[in-house]
């Protein structure tokens, strides 16, 4: 040791020489993938499977924004498809001039009604589901954030429709609402 040589005496492993130094640097370096046969899975709570390779490919595909956004969307226009369906069942409409509706009429008007709401929730739940995702993915967390930012965008854009002001207090109401909503949701 006294020579200015790094050695390691007890594996007998030498620094300096050129064939260690490149065996060492092979192992490490070349060998990204190590494969084991034996793995250690803490059964805490109940056994434990681990996943194949097909699974972790459709649990992506379900937990990736295109998707939620998606599922949001079809979502979305079947509950304002039903909504509006109610709201156009009970909401009393009075033709502007004195004549007596037909059953036609009266069905035209429901879907007309019901289409407008299906559309609007659609357009809503679209929106807020990726604007929503893209932020979780972007932050990296998923907590009560999230929502509230999606919320401010998504409430803003729908706002902006009607101008600026309008946005800025869709942008508000929207957050708080989704705030509201997701503490609500997480049970704190």
């Amino acid at each position: 040791m006294a020579d200015g040589s790094q050695e390691i005496t007890k594996t007998g492993i030498n620094l300096n020489s050129e064939n260690d130094f490149n065996l060492l640097s092979r192992y490490f370096l070349d060998n990204i993938h190590r494969y084991r046969e034996n793995i250690v899975v803490p059964k805490n709570l109940g056994p434990v499977a681990i996943k194949s390779n097909e699974e972790k490919l459709v649990e992506r595909f379900f937990e990736s924004c295109g998707f939620k956004s998606i599922m949001s969307c079809v979502i979305g226009y079947g509950l304002g498809a039903a909504l509006g369906l109610f709201t156009s069942s009970v909401n009393p409409s009075v033709a502007p001039d004195a004549h007596k509706q037909t059953a036609r009429e009266i069905f035209r008007e429901m879907k007309t009604t019901t289409l407008s709401y299906a559309k609007n929730f659609a357009m809503v739940g679209g929106v807020f589901s990726a604007v929503e995702c893209v932020i979780e993915s972007h932050r990296g967390k998923t907590d009560w954030r999230n929502g509230t930012y999606a919320g401010g965008v998504t409430g803003g854009l729908i706002g902006l429709r009607a101008g600026v002001k309008a946005g800025v207090f869709g942008a508000i109401g929207f957050a708080a609402f989704s705030t509201v909503i997701d503490y609500y949701m997480r049970g704190h």
